[in-house]
């Protein structure tokens, strides 16, 4: 057998025995994420428990066709936010997940016609130009209300949240009389913790 032939069926093994530890692994993180964020909201002060069983709240804010799914809720006390729900999106580069924080406004109701809002990120004109600035663009009364609080900008302006990646969005879900508010999964700090609440104040009257 030659030396190429050899290298194949090596190559072959090894990717057999690799796919479905991969797979395992994979399965494995998504419980752990929420341990992990409610270990830590714990630590920086917030009362936050996981939730013992799964209920309808998994299911605020997910779509069918991007097959996201959730990986868990974490209840809150004394807080404008809810509950946290992190759900996961699987790609054939791997499992992008995120932190929804889950703001209830009985408000919310269908024949409202509201948009989603998202954190716009300006930068200085050189290449690479850091951020100088950022702005809400989506729905107008809330956008307006979250532009003209400069406290809120200046903390988001100190903070990760400004930082590249999917940013901050805000979602309406009249469905559940929720808004939705979704970063990229990371363990926020105090301040970043404090500043979405902030945000949460502003869509709980949305």
């Amino acid at each position: 057998m030659e030396w190429s032939n050899i290298i194949s069926v090596i190559i072959a093994i090894l990717v057999m025995i690799g796919l479905p530890l991969a797979l395992r692994k994979r399965r494995k993180v998504g419980p752990q994420r929420k341990e992990e964020l409610c270990q830590h909201l714990q630590k920086i002060g917030v009362r936050a428990y996981l939730a013992q069983i799964a209920d309808n709240r998994e299911k605020v804010g997910q779509r069918r066709s991007s097959g996201e799914k959730s990986m868990g809720i974490i209840e809150l006390k004394d807080r404008n936010i809810d509950f946290i729900n992190i759900t996961g999106v699987a790609s054939q580069y791997g499992t992008h997940y995120f932190i929804n924080y889950l703001v209830r406004n009985p408000n919310m109701t269908e024949k409202r016609k509201l948009k989603k809002t998202r954190l716009v990120r300006r930068k200085s004109a050189l290449l690479w130009g850091k951020v100088v600035g950022i702005e809400w663009k989506g729905d107008e009364s809330l956008a307006k209300s979250l532009n003209f609080d400069y406290g809120l900008e200046n903390k988001l302006l100190h903070s990760e949240l400004k930082d590249p990646g999917e940013g901050i969005w805000i979602f309406p879900e009249p469905k559940h009389e929720y808004v939705r508010i979704r970063t990229a999964y990371s363990l926020p700090s105090p301040e970043a913790f404090e500043t979405i609440g902030i945000i949460a104040r502003y869509v709980k009257s949305w």
